[in-house]
């Protein structure tokens, strides 16, 4: 069995040692066996890449022998399926864990919430595991191991497929499965008969002699192999993918559009070598949006479509093209794919200032809360409105969104997701709204640092209900807010992926390949043909798989079978008579005894004795 050499030990330098009984030993990366059977080219020995130990000590490794045992171990089963562990366990904290590529916004609130394990995560490389050092080089040595791994084994393996299957064994009666019978047909009919059948059968055959030697199966190293390469093919796709992949969204109200360019995407990410040259040059516009939902039953507002009929156009100068994208069916234009991920409700608000000036007319889109769409946002003002005095101020109004309002005394909500009553409560405020002051802030948060309510008649905050329509009347003549009617939004997830038509051409060439290493069996099939001493022929066969299984002597009987046919047994010879057996001897005469000599008594037979367990029967 193939072992692999440690340290101390001179790899190679003594003839290799292997076990030489029939039924064959397995290596000790389980990837090949050795059966005893090896031809003198060395093609039908072990596929095994493992270095087999020297049976002779040797002086301590120097550099270089430290180096090739290292390479040793790195190329060796063992070690891969090792570093393969250790890329799970590794990818593991990189979904557990919020990551700077991914949301840097998760990844401040994290270290805002955690001041002691935050610090430990950083020195650990947590917040960014996939670029990490530590992630790398496990990635890096699985790619180097995998490669060491194949290239020996794939010479190996084209050697013997240029070899021939090995010549039989001396006593094939001594190998798990054989038969052997008798025949009247000369031994080169029944060698001829048997190079015919195996060879109808799928084997690799050819004569050696006295006997056929016969192999098949030899697809299982085929498909080990392919599932290294596969594996090897999906690395580097996942490699190629995180380092040029870029992930962006784009909210877009029905009549508006987008044009692929980075300054248009409301968030993006991208890998550590992309670049905005690598962005699919495409542009669409939504045309309309359109959503169905479940009106009764247990089910009742559970969505069934969502479909956003848009039209794009392939670079600059493309022609217009319409289609449909729905949930799971994304528009794919080159390496992109436009994927709906979410819809909602963009109410179309006109307002005017205290002269009735139109200072603000917009679709503004609302954030979905809850199940039933009840939405959120905020309507703003930023330039041009002045009051009524002609003061220049700008505007804010909190808007919440109903598309099935429940009436006045119901829960506040919406009770179902469609336009079936929808209405929208606005709160507005005036004064600052902070824009100019530097600090990033969201289009859908209002900060009332700096902001004024408006009171009504009773001297309370300003809020009112409107259905589409209706306007809002802003005390003092400082304006109105009408809404005019609703949109409705679609956002997209703009997806660029290079790599993974690879990785999934990799994952099914991984499955066939591992279910070709697991289901085909290597298998080897021997018939010999002599002439015995009495001149019948005698027909030995004999089966060697390189795993213990039932599939080898069912496959001999099947083919002994069949050659039987073509070759019957012989009778079996008549038994020999052997010599005569010698004539009983002849008693001798009593003895007489001399006169007055007294008689000696003539025994009498004893009766038969019963023992003492049946004396009383």
């Amino acid at each position: 069995m193939s072992k692999t050499s440690t340290p101390g030990q001179t790899p190679a330098t003594a003839p290799d040692r292997h076990d030489q009984s029939a039924e064959g030993t397995e290596s000790a990366d389980g990837t090949g066996t050795t059966d005893g059977t090896e031809a003198p080219d060395g093609t039908g020995g072990s596929l095994s890449t493992a270095p087999r130990e020297s049976l002779t000590g040797g002086p301590v490794l120097g550099v270089t022998g430290w180096v090739r045992w290292f390479w040793r171990q790195l190329t060796s089963m063992r070690v891969a399926l090792l570093l393969l562990l250790l890329l799970a366990l590794g990818a593991i904290p990189g979904s557990l864990i919020p990551q700077t590529g991914t949301d840097a916004t998760k990844v401040a609130a994290f270290r805002a919430a955690h001041r002691t394990l935050a610090p430990v995560y950083d020195a650990l490389g947590l917040f960014h595991v996939y670029s990490s050092v530590w992630f790398s080089a496990i990635y890096i040595l699985l790619f180097v191991s995998l490669i060491g791994c194949i290239v020996p084994r794939t010479w190996q393996f084209v050697g013997q497929l240029r070899g021939r299957p090995p010549g039989a064994p001396k006593r094939l009666t001594r190998l798990p499965a054989h038969t052997t019978w008798r025949t009247e047909a000369a031994p080169e009919e029944v060698r001829e008969a048997a190079l015919e059948l195996l060879r109808k059968r799928r084997f690799r055959a050819h004569l050696a002699g006295d006997a056929v030697a016969a192999e098949k199966g030899y697809l299982r190293e085929v498909g080990n192999l392919l599932f290294h390469i596969a594996l090897i093919v999906m690395l580097v796709a996942f490699a190629w993918g995180q380092l040029f992949k870029s992930e962006g969204n784009k909210l877009v109200v029905e009549g508006d559009g987008f044009s692929n360019t980075l300054v248009s995407y409301d968030d993006f990410k991208s890998g550590n070598l992309f670049t905005t040259d690598d962005l699919e040059p495409f542009s669409f516009k939504l045309d309309k949006f359109h959503g169905t939902y479940e009106l009764t039953g247990p089910n009742r507002g559970t969505p069934r479509t969502f479909e956003a009929a848009i039209t794009y156009s392939e670079g600059a100068y493309g022609k217009d093209r319409e289609t449909t994208v729905q949930v799971n069916h994304p528009l794919e234009i080159g390496d992109a794919k436009v994927y709906l991920t979410a819809h909602g409700y963009a109410p179309v608000v006109t307002v005017r200032d205290g002269k009735g000036e139109v200072v603000f007319r917009d679709a503004v889109p609302l954030l979905p809360l809850d199940a039933n769409v009840t939405s959120s946002g905020v309507i703003k003002v930023y330039d041009g409105y002045k009051d009524a005095g002609g003061k220049s101020e700008q505007l804010g109004i909190k808007a919440f969104f109903y598309p099935t309002y429940g009436g006045a005394g119901t829960e506040s909500g919406s009770r179902f997701p469609a336009l079936i009553n929808p209405v929208m409560n606005l709160e507005p405020y005036h004064g600052d709204l902070g824009v100019n002051s530097g600090v990033p802030q969201s289009v859908y948060q209002l900060d009332k640092t700096h902001m004024d309510i408006y009171e009504d008649d009773k001297g309370a905050q300003l809020r009112k209900n409107l259905k589409p329509g209706e306007t809002l009347t802003l005390p003092n003549g400082a304006g109105t807010v009408t809404w005019e009617g609703t949109k409705e939004w679609a956002n997209f997830q703009i997806v660029q992926a290079p790599g993974s038509g690879w990785a999934l051409a990799g994952a099914l060439a991984a499955i066939l390949g591992l279910a070709g290493s697991l289901f085909i069996q290597r298998r080897r099939v021997w018939v010999r043909a002599t002439a015995g001493p009495d001149g019948v022929t005698v027909v030995e066969m004999a089966g060697l798989g390189r795993s213990e299984s039932a599939k080898v002597p069912q496959e001999l009987g099947d083919l002994a079978g069949t050659l039987y046919d073509r070759a019957p047994g012989a009778p079996d010879p008549e038994p020999d008579p052997g010599p005569a057996p010698d004539p009983e001897p002849t008693p001798d005469p009593e003895p007489i005894s001399a006169p007055g000599t007294p008689e000696k008594p003539v025994p009498t037979p004893d009766p038969e004795v019963v023992s003492a367990e049946g004396a009383d029967q």
